[in-house]
């Protein structure tokens, strides 16, 4: 996969290559906001970094990088294998670093990931889940074309704390060509 670099963030494809860099980011956000996850920071830092080898391989993960290199962002899309639900396709792994927030990568990162989807002849909807009471994921969701339809209250428990997931959806609008998504991508994004 080619990657642009633009505005000083490259967003590309990560691969088995990536596995400790990504190892390292995730459980970075998942220490920082782990009400934000439903994988703990202390279940995740005890898998072996073949498990992040084996993440790495389900659906497309997207990983925004600095100029200097480092991964800034993660933005997953998983498609459904079953033949009734292959019109379906799950944003999963959305963080970005606190130091880069508020710069657009998130916003750039969502963008990457429903062309990758739009570019599925099968697929006509994204779905996700966000924690409710992050109005910053849920206003940058909304204005990517998400909406609401669903709620699940104690969706997971965070140190005996309940959190409540909101269940989003984002209709997507006439398909391309197909393979998209295991094809090389990329984007980029200001900063």
């Amino acid at each position: 996969m080619s990657a642009v670099d633009a505005g000083g963030v490259t967003i590309r494809r990560l691969g088995a290559g990536d596995a400790e860099v990504y190892r390292t980011f995730r459980l970075e956000a998942l220490r920082e906001t782990p009400e934000a996850f439903t994988s703990s920071y202390e279940e995740e830092r005890a898998k072996p970094v073949a498990a992040s080898v084996r993440r790495l391989a389900e659906g497309v993960l997207l990983g925004a990088f600095a100029a200097g290199g480092g991964l800034i962002g993660t933005a997953g899309l998983r498609l459904r294998a079953r033949s009734q639900e292959r019109h379906k396709a799950t944003l999963f792994g959305m963080a970005v670093a606190r130091a880069a927030g508020g710069r657009g990568v998130g916003r750039a990162l969502v963008e990457q990931a429903l062309e990758l989807a739009a570019a599925e002849a099968e697929l006509r909807q994204v779905l996700l889940t966000v924690s409710e009471g992050n109005e910053a994921a849920v206003r940058l969701y909304t204005s990517c074309g998400f909406e609401v339809w669903g709620r699940e209250p104690r969706a997971v428990l965070v140190g005996g704390r309940a959190v409540t997931k909101l269940h989003m959806v984002r209709f997507l609008g006439s398909c391309q060509s197909r393979s998209a998504i295991s094809s090389s991508t990329s984007a980029s994004a200001s900063p």
